[in-house]
């Protein structure tokens, strides 16, 4: 009969694990929807998707990073990134160079404009959270603020998981 009872909670975790498992991911998914949608009218440019605007975040970390170390920052096979890139330098938001130390690899630099872009499309992503949160209730903003470390350890629990 314990070990019964054992099975069943075991079971109900697993289930109510699942079921946040779930929810957390269509939520945060639809929230990074909506967040594009309402910024693509906020910032003038040209359109960009979520990858392209990934790439280019770690691009102005890294400046001079090269195609595989980008596609690894991102978990993206290294011809992913290469297409990505290709786009982007299409779009001028990017300039591909040789590397000086090693004439068959790339260094990737942001331009200009892709800077700008950036730094405003951070700003209007800045502008409409802060609104949202504002109108929610206190409780909802002291939700999401005790969220904010639990999501980042998962993060990093998920991210050291895939290294095994």
């Amino acid at each position: 009969m314990v070990l019964l009872l054992r099975a069943i909670v075991v079971h109900v975790t697993s289930l109510e694990q699942t079921v946040l498992g779930e929810e957390l991911m269509a939520t945060i998914a639809a929230l990074r929807r909506l967040v594009r949608r309402r910024l693509r009218s906020a910032v003038p440019g040209p359109p960009l998707r979520g990858a392209h605007l990934e790439l280019l975040e770690v691009i102005e970390k890294q400046p001079g990073i090269g195609i595989a170390s980008a596609g690894r920052a991102l978990h993206l096979a290294a011809n992913s990134v290469s297409t990505l890139v290709n786009q982007l330098i299409d779009l001028e938001m990017l300039v591909r160079e040789t590397d000086p130390n090693d004439r068959r690899a790339a260094q990737l630099r942001l331009t200009h404009a892709a800077t700008q872009r950036l730094s405003a499309l951070r700003q209007a992503r800045i502008d409409l959270i802060t609104d949202g949160v504002a109108g929610l209730p206190i409780a909802d903003r002291e939700a999401l603020t005790r969220a904010i470390p639990a999501l980042r350890a998962l993060l990093v629990t998920l991210d050291a998981s895939q290294g095994r």
